[in-house]
């Protein structure tokens, strides 16, 4: 292929890799059409705050249930992790029809501990959060001539000393007329086309739900007016919702009257864009000004790998070659560097196992969170489908423990100059050396969520299948990994290993300080999509420009591979042949920035979270994050730096 054949790819990668900056996305269910009066059902959600970051279950407070009773909806294992409890309401519209004053129920008279919870999670600013056709119920409000997006509706208002809970909610359903083509199906070859019509019940109207939007009020119901009141009856008397006024407090031993009203406007939105008022892109030129950033740090850093690559190590190893081996001999007593350690580059590091389990390891989440990033880039992780993120997450780990046991046991292989012993051994440890951190971290923190009766615990049976998940599967795709890396031919050095180690010189700064400054760069090509990550995790915010993500994770593969790499050189160069777990922490050490982040993140943004439960819920979570990280940036630092060396010195010629 000549050059104008390259070019082209190029300019088609760099093309699609700007399309997916937008962060498009495919809704990831089908059109639902309904006929004017059919029954639409409102399904909730799990009560959040960012104030404690711990949900509740919607009838955890004494709200109106259904006729039928509570039910679950069907929910994926992503739900659950994230603490998603969907579950039905007696909220019931019917399509296209316009009500108002519909009474829902009145409750049982506030018991005191009833009382002080409810007081409790307006406190804590609760929200309630309603669903509709798998659109979540969206508020708006005006500040400084701004509107404002929100999801859900707060619970209630303290005003002076009194509590107003919202029991009045004024719904809006926003509807496109459904369209069908007029033609089924064309059938036929050539010229001759079979052309049927549709006919039938698809000529009756339809509409599809393409907006939920909410108002609460807080209304002075008559609490004697509604003593024979039934469900979704007639309220006896006019309800005015005024969001800006507050007239009915919440009192111990006082019941309290739910009611609302739904109101249908036909709209230009189609199905496809319905998504958008959640979804609104705001701070795009913030995150191309990321990608910029982090393209100057590459730019940097490749243009001094060129210099090491073309300048130093060519023009040595140029020089080197030439001299016959008298002068070699002369010569090597005279130089000082790289060439010096030639015969300790590849002495065994100290705990070999755990080096070859913790690349293994980043082998496995780097691969996970590319393919999943890709996915989601690419639209199949939409919000739509909730919980399918944290689902396929799971799975594509699973999936790539064989790449984990494989990447181990050949790299324990190779340290080991072929030596097959203890791979089984290698194996075990990479399939529960990550899962097992997790585990601890996770379980500690279900304590706490459990103690609190949280829906964000995960259930005992989840924890079981999550348990079978990881020894059924992930375990022996992992050993059966480890398996081919046994069979496969390991890696063979370039050069021999001398059997006294040679001493190293004393250094003039601690190497470990240097290799900690060194994620600094890392850290500065990926703190920015950071802050919104972290908006999105605790804040309640929707994350989906992912493919701004993917671009920054490429940026961020790039400038772990250079840093560690250009830090190898250096190490070399002043005879330190440890080089090792230098490479792993050159890059990895960006993990320890990022935990700092979160912790500035948790005093400066999340200043309202309240009680020691939520802090150390924040920081365990945080934990689990950057330990992820630490592994899969330490591993392309150390995959490159070995790739580099091995490249060095396989370009010496010695006897």
């Amino acid at each position: 292929m000549g050059f104008l054949g390259h070019s082209k790819i190029w300019v088609m990668v760099v093309c699609l890799m700007f399309q997916v900056g937008y962060g498009f996305y495919l809704p990831g269910s089908y059109p639902h059409k309904y006929a004017v009066g059919d029954t639409l059902s409102v399904k909730v959600n799990s009560l959040t705050s960012i104030d404690t970051e711990m949900p509740y279950s919607y009838y955890s407070l004494p709200f109106c249930k259904p006729a039928e009773g509570v039910k679950d909806s069907a929910e994926n294992l992503g739900e659950l992790l994230m603490g998603d409890r969907i579950e039905n309401s007696p909220y019931q519209f019917k399509m296209y029809t316009n009500e108002t004053e519909i009474f829902l129920c009145k409750t049982k008279a506030l018991s005191a501990d009833e009382f002080k919870l409810m007081k409790k999670r307006i406190d804590e600013m609760y929200q309630v959060n309603l669903i509709l056709d798998n659109l979540p119920a969206i508020r708006y409000t005006k500040k400084d001539g701004f509107f404002l997006r929100w999801t859900g509706y707060p619970l209630g208002i303290k005003v002076q000393d009194a509590y107003y809970l919202f029991n009045h909610l004024k719904f809006t359903v926003l509807v496109h007329k459904y369209e069908e083509t007029n033609v089924a199906r064309v059938m036929g070859t050539g010229d001759a086309v079979e052309v049927i019509p549709t006919g039938g019940a698809s000529d009756a109207p339809g509409y599809m739900v393409v907006g939920f939007e909410v108002v609460p009020c807080n209304f002075q119901h008559d609490l004697n007016a509604v003593k024979n009141e039934k469900m979704h009856e007639k309220y006896p008397s006019k309800i005015n919702c005024d969001p800006g006024t507050v007239t009915m407090p919440i009192k111990e031993n006082q019941p309290v009257v739910f009611t609302y009203e739904v109101s249908f406007v036909e709209s230009e939105i189609k199905w496809p864009s319905r998504w958008d008022a959640y979804l609104k892109m705001e701070g795009a030129k913030v995150h191309w000004f990321s990608i910029l950033n982090s393209l100057m740090v590459i730019t940097f850093l490749a243009g001094i790998v060129l210099v090491i690559f073309l300048r130093t190590v060519r023009r040595d190893l140029a020089r080197y070659e030439e001299l016959d081996k008298e002068a070699q001999v002369q010569l090597n007593e005279e130089l000082s560097g790289w060439k010096l350690v030639v015969g300790d580059v590849f002495r065994a590091p100290s705990h070999p196992a755990l080096l070859c389990v913790m690349v293994g390891d980043g082998v496995q989440i780097l691969g996970m969170a590319v393919v999943t990033i890709l996915f989601a880039a690419l639209g199949f992780m939409s919000p739509a489908s909730r919980g399918t993120l944290l689902t396929g997450m799971l799975f594509f780990y699973m999936i790539l423990g064989i790449a984990a046991g494989y990447v181990s046991v050949r790299l324990w292989r190779t340290i080991g100059c072929g030596n097959q012993k203890g791979w089984v051994s290698v194996s075990w440890k990479a399939a529960c050396f990550f899962p097992g951190i997790a585990f601890l971290i996770l379980t500690i923190l279900n304590f706490l969520l459990w103690g609190s009766h949280s829906t964000g615990a995960i259930p005992f049976s989840l924890f079981l299948v999550l348990i079978l998940l990881w020894f059924c599967i992930s375990v022996p795709l992992t050993l059966i990994g480890g398996y081919f890396g046994a069979r496969a031919p390991h890696i063979e050095y370039p050069v021999r290993t001398n059997q006294i180690p040679r001493e190293i010189p004393p250094q003039k700064y601690p190497s470990w300080l240097l290799v900690l400054g060194a994620g600094t760069l890392p850290f500065g090509t990926l703190f920015i999509e950071l802050f919104f990550i972290m908006s999105s995790i605790w804040m309640g915010r929707v994350y989906y420009v992912f493919g701004f993500l993917l671009i920054v994770m490429i940026l961020l593969v790039a400038v772990c591979a250079e840093v560690s790499l250009v830090l190898t050189y250096m190490h070399l160069c002043v005879e330190d042949w440890k080089w090792w777990w230098k490479a792993f922490f050159a890059s990895g050490s960006v993990a320890i920035y990022i935990f700092l982040y979160s912790v500035n993140y948790l005093v400066f943004d999340l200043k309202s979270l309240s009680g020691p439960v939520s802090a150390t819920l924040y920081l365990g979570y945080s934990l689990f994050m950057v330990l992820a990280i630490m592994l899969a940036t330490g591993t392309v630092g150390f995959l490159s730096s070995f790739w580099f060396v091995h490249y060095l010195f396989s370009s010496v010629k010695l006897d």
